[in-house]
């Protein structure tokens, strides 16, 4: 189900035939490195992500991450979207994508159309983002979209320090 369209870009809900897709991305080094190994190693192992995180929470929050496809050339490049996660009191903006197409402003361009989504339509009020702050494009691009850095959380089972920002 389609949710937006930009100028380049399409965010759609992701569906079990996107496990081939979620695999490649949730194993690229930015990935691993800035987010952390999910333990997803083969197709079954990504239906099983995909089920029990953006099918779930669609169900259950009525949003969650989407796929972020090209419309020039229908790939799949990358993740955005929206997540309650229990250990926040806000919505969360989260985002990510394949290398190849890190650095080209897709990032910004559905970022920015996902959060005018997420409050005119889904009427969310307070977003927050996390992200680690050695991930300086992430960090540089929360700022962009008009994230105002508020402080640093213990996040994870890692208790991993992270920027939280508001908007």
């Amino acid at each position: 189900m389609l949710i937006l369209e930009t100028e380049r870009l399409i965010l759609r809900k992701f569906t079990l035939a996107d496990a081939p897709f979620i695999l490649e991305l949730v194993n690229t080094p930015t990935w691993l490195q800035f987010i952390g190994d999910k333990g997803v190693r083969n197709l079954v192992d990504a239906e099983n992500y995909l089920k029990n995180g953006s099918l779930k929470s669609y169900e259950e929050n009525g949003f969650g991450f989407y796929l972020v496809g090209e419309k020039l050339t229908q790939k799949s490049i990358g993740m955005c979207g929206f997540i309650k996660r229990e250990e926040l009191e806000n919505v969360d903006l989260g985002f990510a994508f394949l290398p190849d197409f890190i650095g080209k402003g897709f990032g910004h361009e559905i970022a920015n159309a996902t959060l005018e989504y997420g409050k005119d339509a889904l009427k969310i009020s307070r977003i927050i983002a996390i992200v680690d702050p050695r991930n300086i494009p992430s960090n540089a691009l929360l700022q962009k979209l008009g994230f105002v850095f508020e402080k640093t959380i213990p996040f994870g089972e890692k208790k991993d320090l992270l920027n939280l920002y508001g908007i």
